[in-house]
């Protein structure tokens, strides 16, 4: 599914601003901002605790000039299901609230037409959704009253009020949190595109463009300053480009060509990164080179907008990365807005891409009725960001639990991992994150490209004590070394409230930030096949309410309004040193 695009061929319509919003049907209409999450956009305690159906309405009008295009209205993400109506009658619905679905208006409104647009969304999780939600209460306690504890009971009064809760730490901001279009294309026109550039030119192109003549179809490839770098017709093909520039990450340039499809009337223009990410023993390369993963995981998370779609903040948000000498992020824990990937691209900035398949712990249920599901949601993320290069490779989710039944374990992931590899056409590295875990019994993350694994020695575990946090990650360290693989710390982090100090580096303490770093990366730069270090988190960021969360998770390397903290300047140091150590890599 291609983002829109105007250009000649092409327009577009956004629809971001002012709708009217309810949370109960029997409610006064009243204004909400589009995207943004409805969470925290007003004082009302009902819109943060809000469970269930919602609605969304406004007014679109179609302009005259559209006559004679085909029409098509736009999400790219409503959290986490809904169902779309024009003027009252249904006209599509969507599962999932980290990708993006359409459909057509064509013969549903005629250019110069006003219709209303309603959607309802549906913010409730449980085990049959992506992420994971905790099913409170009378399943797991019996029929009766018999026998039951005061907080079994009021665990069924929660059931009751049809509460239900996530099985992942980070709050389950709900509504339109992307974009809202209208579009248009010819009737006949470019319905997918396909790159697959190699690193001496060559580029295998494939265009999904029904009804329409092979012959009429056309790819050129324009370089940087605008030049044509090299064409080519047909439906697929292979073109050369001459003495090619490739796509680096940060500090290389990352030199963007751009891949102009013209078929018919249609066009659409994409940007091309010439760039190889693979794996080759336990080492991770990009472009041949061995590439070092350096900078924070993130989330979509800003005060006010919760997980909405903004600008300012995505490019803030990069810059502030640039200021650390960061090189890379994971989507953790679902894929971001496309616009996030777009800038990456033009940055240099590396994106490990993840599915939406973080709370599954390891119980009777452990959504293994969810693998089905799971692909789909898996190819469709592909299918949106093959042609990215920021993206270097894909994640299927973040950690299960997979020593606990580790046969079954692996029987759900690995025909995951391997429908990765058929669904991606650049066959990019797959990895599963894991879980701090009895990593012996496990069967599946030892079996991905590259291994990706979440550790908080010293937090979690061996809580505030540094030296036998550096004793149990090396000891674990000592048995990945044997695995054979590249090993990424994709998670370790402490929470840290902002301005709190002491003289001794104790628990929340920024000191304590800063020492609990220094001690992981003593570990860390001891082993040659560790191939990155990506700290929890980039900035604070909102959860639910909970006795371990003193307003969010409070592990950023800055605030949640983005002020650095201790352990930001201590990364700006230490990154930037690996910067001039060739990107990382040791002499």
């Amino acid at each position: 599914m291609l983002y829109p695009q105007a250009n000649t061929a092409r327009a577009v319509m956004d629809l971001s601003g002012f709708w009217s919003f309810r949370l109960r049907e029997t409610d006064p209409w009243q204004t909400i901002a589009v995207p943004a999450s409805y969470n925290d956009l007003s004082p009302d305690p009902a819109f943060r605790k809000h469970c269930g159906l919602a609605w969304y309405r406004t007014r679109i009008t179609l302009p005259s000039f559209f006559a004679g295009q085909r029409v098509v209205l736009r999400f790219d993400a409503v959290t986490h299901s809904c169902r779309v109506f024009l003027n009252g009658e249904q006209i599509c619905s969507h599962r999932g609230g980290f990708l993006p679905f359409e459909t057509e208006l064509t013969g549903l409104m005629a250019p110069g037409e006003t219709a209303e647009l309603t959607v309802e969304v549906d913010n409730r999780i449980n085990h049959d959704t992506l992420p994971i939600g905790v099913e409170n209460g009378i399943a797991f306690f019996g029929s009766d009253n018999q026998g039951i504890t005061a907080v079994e009971a009021g665990k069924r009064l929660q059931e009751e009020k049809g509460i239900n809760r996530p099985a992942f730490d980070f709050f389950n901001y709900a509504g339109i949190n992307r974009p809202v279009r209208i579009y248009t294309t010819p009737k006949e026109y470019i319905r997918d595109v396909t790159l697959i550039p190699s690193l001496d030119g060559t580029v295998k192109f494939e265009a999904d463009a029904p009804g329409i003549d092979p012959e009429r179809i056309s790819l050129t490839i324009l370089d940087a300053e605008g030049r044509t770098a090299a064409e080519g017709r047909g439906v697929s093909g292979e073109i050369r480009i001459a003495n090619p520039h490739l796509w680096e990450p940060r500090p290389g340039t990352p030199y963007l060509y751009t891949a102009v499809f013209r078929a018919g009337g249609d066009e659409y223009s994409l940007p091309l990164g010439i760039r190889e990410a693979r794996v080759e023993g336990n080492r991770f390369l990009i472009n041949g080179k061995p590439f070092r993963f350096h900078g924070p995981c993130k989330h979509e998370d800003s005060p006010f907008r919760g997980r909405g779609t903004d600008a300012v903040v995505n490019l803030t948000d990069i810059n502030l990365f640039h200021w650390l000498h960061a090189n890379c992020f994971r989507t953790s824990h679902y894929p971001y807005a496309e616009e996030m990937y777009s800038l990456c691209d033009r940055e240099g900035i590396v994106i490990v891409d993840e599915t939406p398949a973080v709370g599954m712990w390891a119980d009777e249920h452990y959504g293994w009725n969810l693998a089905e599901y799971h692909a789909e949601v898996l190819r469709e993320m592909i299918r949106r960001d093959k042609n990215h290069p920021c993206v270097v490779v894909w994640s299927l989710g973040n950690e299960p639990s997979t020593d606990v039944y580790p046969e079954k374990a692996r029987d759900y992931w690995m025909p995951l991992y391997r429908l990765a590899h058929e669904a991606d056409p650049q066959n990019r590295p797959v990895t599963l994150v894991g879980c701090q875990n009895i990593y012996e019994k496990d069967l599946t993350i030892p079996a991905m490209d590259i291994v990706f694994i979440n550790r908080y020695y010293g937090w979690y575990n061996l809580s505030g004590d540094l030296e036998a946090a550096k004793y149990a990650l090396r000891m674990e360290l000592d048995w990945w070394e044997d695995r054979g693989k590249p090993v990424v710390l994709s998670e370790y982090g402490a929470d840290t409230i902002s301005g709190l100090h002491g003289a001794a580096a104790e628990m929340f303490t920024e000191e304590f930030q800063v020492a609990f770093y220094e001690a992981v990366s003593e570990c860390l730069d001891e082993r040659d096949f560790i191939a990155g270090e990506m700290p929890w988190n980039f900035a604070d960021f909102s959860t639910e309410q909970g006795p371990m969360r003193a307003g969010g998770n409070r592990k950023g390397l800055f605030s949640r309004d983005r002020r650095p903290k201790m352990a930001a300047h201590y990364f700006r140091k230490r990154w930037g040193q690996m910067e001039e150590n060739q990107n990382g890599l040791k002499t």
